[in-house]
């Protein structure tokens, strides 16, 4: 399956939320899991979710239809709740709903009598059940005859009550309190034991209902509340405080911050952050344009010891205009807000379309590069094998695309690098397979050969503020001393993840070195040289083989004088140059060098490849064959429509004549057929309403063209 565009990326979420109204039905799912019922009075409505199944619920999740909007909400404590910008409130709580337990859950909306949707999870946001409840209406009070402006004098009558909701009361909760036959137009004072706590006032009826709050310090144990009129009446009710499960102690109240914060960033980047919260509770991060409007937001989880991490990454799409940007962090009792500046200071801007893929989806990358120049593109596996690359020559327009078709229980899991080169420029982007990318460290130089006289600077890169330690080796292998005498130094990145370390080159001789970053068990390195010339001597050079197909690597051998400079330079049949680069022979005069490759589209022809030092050259000539035929091939990519709902999207290249398309449940069976006549260039790509009443699970697609037969899996959910 193929991912999104970069541009859908941030609205991931409100695709998410109308996936879920799509498929509720007017009723809970039978699964009878969960119950949920609630009633309402003008604006206000409350919510008990009863757990009556034998799985505990570690957070709820609830929405309005069209039109209804929440105007606020209240929770039980010990949970906590969060708004996201598609309207949709999460709650969680370190304290689960265990079998036969329940919650109640207060919202205030602009209309009344709302229908609400919920959905239950468990402790690793898996659903448990998902429904719908319409909120039944209080009964209006009955006006009893009795109680008049006449004959209402006083406020409390021997048959005047009050209830209070929930039924299960701690410190600090808010409770709602309904009274019924008291005295027309009377104020009430409310009381908890001696400590009043609120006023209520009845109407003509000599009903009203009331909002307070228990107090925080409230030990548990019966209390007695009670109300008094102005003439020292009273009318109570004893109930019992119970006492907060798994309350967390003062000291655990950890103050919230930040870290990670980068000063600037650049289209594509990466937001790597991190901090500290109140533990087992959330944290909200939101992403403000200069218009101070929200274009993305996350929530992560606080651990035990109160440590939070964006888990999943937060990427600056490539559409982002350029300016001041803010970064507001919530955990509902603080907020933290940090402002950085989007610009740019690269010439090449490439970008995912996801950060994270699944094996056998298709890895895609776009964004813009130098136009009317070649770029290279080369992509590694976390084991730092190259899995794919290429060389395109951008044209005019700057736009530049790469793809690479993951493949199931071959591919390696993990962190992905692509790193792109024009014109001396680099840039490294990530992403992750069957997991989220992380930053792995990176180590470069800005050129390859120095004079002992210059001070070389090398870039490094990682995570914010991360710590790490450069090595450098001599040409005879062994560790150079630094001016602390230890072999190492250590290094602390910036807050935006990159470091340029000045290393001075005074005293180095002449030759080869290696510089070496080190982070626990994470390595990178890379080759500089030092006071190498031009004009090595003769040169003997050679391809391993004088065939190659677009997009192969070549290597290329040979042998001049020791510690010489060396331009190799690619060219086409027409004579237009593909790639140039410095290489140079080692202490023994040998040359060895894999960097060049041909183009995907490379034309077929004789290519040359020229090695040179100062006024010494050699010509290796090489033919460009005809490419590998590329067989039927099937993608899936699923999208959702608000007005359709879901959608899946086959597309099919190198088809041949016409094309039949089986979509096949997992028992085999054949649910669809479709037919369609391929286009000139052998592509067919059309779409596919999922029938609403389908069963989720995995299915096949199966493609047959006049030749030849392709299929993949996908999965429904």
């Amino acid at each position: 399956m193929s991912k999104s565009s970069t541009r859908g990326l941030f609205l991931l979420l409100v695709f998410a939320c109308i996936a879920v109204v799509l498929v509720i039905p007017t009723n809970a799912y039978a699964s009878n899991a969960v119950n949920a019922k609630s009633f309402s009075f003008e604006e206000t409505s409350i919510i008990e979710f009863k757990n009556i199944g034998n799985q505990d619920v570690n957070s709820l999740r609830i929405w309005l239809g069209q039109d209804v909007n929440f105007k606020s909400f209240k929770t039980e404590n010990g949970w906590m709740g969060q708004k996201t910008p598609q309207g949709v409130i999460i709650f969680t709580s370190s304290q689960s709903i265990k079998p036969n337990e329940s919650i109640k859950i207060g919202i205030k909306t602009d209309k009344n009598n709302p229908s609400i949707n919920w959905k239950a999870l468990d402790k690793n946001e898996t659903q448990i059940e998902i429904g719908n409840t319409v909120s039944k209406k209080l009964p209006s009070p009955v006006i009893n005859q009795k109680i008049t402006d006449e004959n209402s004098s006083e406020g409390i009558l021997s048959y005047s009550s009050f209830k209070i909701i929930p039924e299960q009361l701690t410190a600090g909760s808010t409770i709602r309190v309904i009274g019924d036959n008291f005295g027309a137009h009377h104020e009430f004072d409310f009381y908890i034991n001696e400590q009043k706590i609120g006023v209520f006032k009845s109407d003509q009826g000599g009903h009203f209902i009331g909002t307070t709050a228990i107090p925080q310090n409230q030990n548990p144990d019966r209390v007695d509340f009670y109300l008094k009129d102005n003439a020292g009446n009273e009318k109570k009710l004893s109930l019992r405080i119970s006492e907060i499960k798994n309350k967390l102690p003062v000291t655990e109240n950890i103050k919230l911050t930040i870290k990670g914060a980068p000063e600037k960033l650049d289209r594509g980047s990466i937001l790597p952050i991190s901090g500290t919260s109140q533990p087992n509770g959330v944290v909200t991060i939101s992403i403000k344009d200069m218009n101070e409007k929200i274009i993305n937001s996350r929530i992560a989880k606080v651990d035990s010891k109160g440590n939070w991490e964006l888990k999943e990454s937060l990427i600056i799409p490539m559409d982002s205009v350029y300016g001041r940007y803010s970064t507001v962090i919530s955990d509902g009792r603080e907020e933290i807000i940090t402002s950085w500046i989007l610009e740019s200071s690269k010439t090449i801007l490439l970008n995912p379309s996801s950060v994270r893929f699944d094996a056998g989806e298709t890895i895609i990358f776009n964004g813009t590069a130098l136009p009317n120049q070649s770029i290279e593109l080369i992509l590694y596996d976390p084991l730092g094998n190259e899995k794919s690359s290429d060389i395109i020559q951008v044209d005019e327009s700057g736009i530049i695309e790469f793809t690479y078709l993951t493949k199931k229980n071959v591919d390696k899991e993990g962190t992905w690098t692509l790193r792109a080169s024009q014109n001396g420029n680099k840039i490294l982007v990530f992403v992750g397979l069957n997991v989220n990318p992380s930053i792995p460290i990176n180590i470069d130089s800005d050129k390859l050969n120095y004079k002992s006289t210059e001070t070389a600077m090398i870039s490094l890169t990682g995570l914010s503020s991360d710590k790490i330690n450069l090595t450098i080796i001599d040409p005879s292998d062994k560790p150079i001393k630094f001016l602390d005498g230890k072999d190492s130094i250590s290094i602390t990145l910036q807050k935006d993840g990159k470091k340029s370390y000045p290393l001075g080159l005074s005293g180095y001789a002449s030759g080869v070195y290696t510089a070496i970053i080190s982070k626990g068990a994470s390595k990178s390195s890379t080759i500089f040289t030092v006071g190498l010339q031009m004009g090595s001597g003769d040169i003997r050079m050679n391809s391993i083989k004088s065939e190659y197909r677009p997009g192969e690597p070549i290597l290329i051998l040979g042998e001049t004088n020791p510690n010489s400079l060396i331009t190799i330079t690619l060219s086409d049949p027409n004579g237009s140059t593909w790639k140039t680069l410095e290489t140079f022979s080692d202490k023994n005069g040998k040359i060895s060098n894999n960097e060049l490759r041909l183009p995907s589209k490379a034309k077929i022809g004789t290519w040359n490849i020229n090695t040179k030092s100062g006024s010494n050259y050699n010509d290796i000539k090489i033919e460009s064959i005809s490419t590998i035929e590329q067989g039927l091939a099937v993608t899936v990519k699923q999208t959702v429509n608000g007005n359709i709902g879901k959608i899946i999207e086959f597309k099919i290249i190198n088809a041949i004549q016409s094309v039949k398309i089986e979509i096949v449940d997992s028992g085999g069976v054949v649910i669809q057929t479709l037919t369609f006549v391929a286009s000139n260039n052998g592509d067919v790509i059309t779409p596919w309403i999922v029938p609403k009443d389908i069963v989720f699970g995995t299915y096949t697609v199966k493609v047959t063209d006049a030749k030849n037969m392709a299929e993949t899996t996908f999965d429904l959910k």
